[in-house]
């Protein structure tokens, strides 16, 4: 036989060909599961669970998922056949079912399914398909309050719903999207006392970190960005770049209070930005000011609901909620004293 070579073009588009076979055979493998997991919630619902006697489904559902299990083995234990029941308790129809969670996987669906908030639930089951979460990182962006965080949660109900379906149909992304307020800085495991210059530090040596806390979107660019004007230099202390909302996103730490100068400062950064390195078909810069606290009343009179400039607290450790905020306040009086003693000294 004559040996043929095959042209390597024409054999990458016969693997791709294959392997989104593959793919659609796993997606609809996922969704045929899916979809009979919300039939057995349906029929132990309506069949066995229909009084108000708790004790006795209990009993029932625990029999059951001995009987599957004996039969087919790992997948219907009591614990999962109380999640498909809750899957049919929340979503009545399969439409709304598919809506919701098409994609997904049941290990993604059952950490989404104890979250009450419709619209909360629906936040993270659209991150979870867009930015391919692992079922880890969806716990992690549970546990650390990303909904609550995110600028999104303040809008209307309307608002919140419209944006996220655009996310999920129309990939378009807004920075109500983006900004998270607070951060969750935890993984930079800082000190008690600890100066600007640290924090900076110990955010750019754990940068890959940080980038995954904002979102998979942004690109580092520079540290501590020198521009000259009137023979004075000025530093912006972190620039990103924002790949979907296509423009420059300019970050400043301040370890104390948020003050109207620092305002000023940022509209200078973002109007130099602007003019000299935006190019045409990207969108203005963006500000985010990071500081220990924000007072309400400065926001209402200094920020203008369409402005490009963001304030929000960080948070250096994860303490149970009721701490958050003490926990933070309480870190930077210690580093403010830690300061003056420095400086008596």
């Amino acid at each position: 036989m004559n040996d043929i070579s095959v042209k390597e073009d024409f054999f990458n588009s016969v693997v791709k060909l294959i392997e989104q076979a593959k793919k659609n055979v796993a997606v609809a493998i996922n969704q045929e599961m899916i979809f009979l997991y919300w039939n057995i919630g349906k029929s132990i619902k309506e069949e066995i669970i229909k009084s108000d006697r708790a004790e006795y489904g209990k009993q029932v559902v625990n029999s059951l998922s001995a009987h599957l299990t004996d039969r087919y083995g790992r997948g219907y234990s009591t614990s999962n056949l109380w999640y498909m029941i809750q899957l049919y308790e929340n979503y009545q129809t399969v439409q709304s079912l598919i809506g919701e969670f098409e994609g997904l996987t049941w290990t993604h669906i059952i950490q989404l399914l104890p979250i009450k908030e419709e619209l909360k639930r629906k936040f993270y089951a659209t991150f979870c398909l867009k930015e391919r979460w692992s079922t880890r990182i969806l716990q992690n962006r549970i546990g650390s309050l990303l909904y609550e965080r995110t600028a999104l949660s303040k809008l209307p109900e309307k608002t919140i719903e419209n944006q996220l379906k655009e996310l999920k149909e129309e990939d378009k992304m807004t920075s109500d999207l983006v900004f998270r307020d607070p951060y969750v800085l935890d993984f930079l495991q800082l000190s008690d006392s600890y100066s600007e210059k640290d924090l900076e530090s110990a955010i750019l040596n754990a940068l890959q970190k940080f980038i995954l806390e904002f979102g998979k979107d942004f690109y580092f660019v520079e540290r501590q960005k020198r521009i000259t004007l009137d023979a004075i230099d000025f530093y912006m202390d972190l620039v990103f770049y924002h790949r979907r909302l296509k423009c420059f996103i300019v970050i400043e730490l301040k370890l104390d209070k948020f003050r109207p100068e620092y305002k000023g400062q940022m509209e200078l950064y973002l109007k130099y930005l602007k003019k000299y390195e935006k190019l045409d078909d990207e969108n203005p810069p963006i500000g985010l000011i990071l500081c220990s606290e924000k007072g309400q009343e400065q926001m209402e009179l200094m920020f203008l609901q369409d402005d490009r400039i963001k304030v929000a607290e960080y948070i250096t450790e994860l303490p149970p909620k009721e701490l958050f905020l003490e926990k933070l306040h309480e870190a930077i009086q210690i580093a403010q004293v830690q300061m003056k003693k420095n400086e008596d000294e």
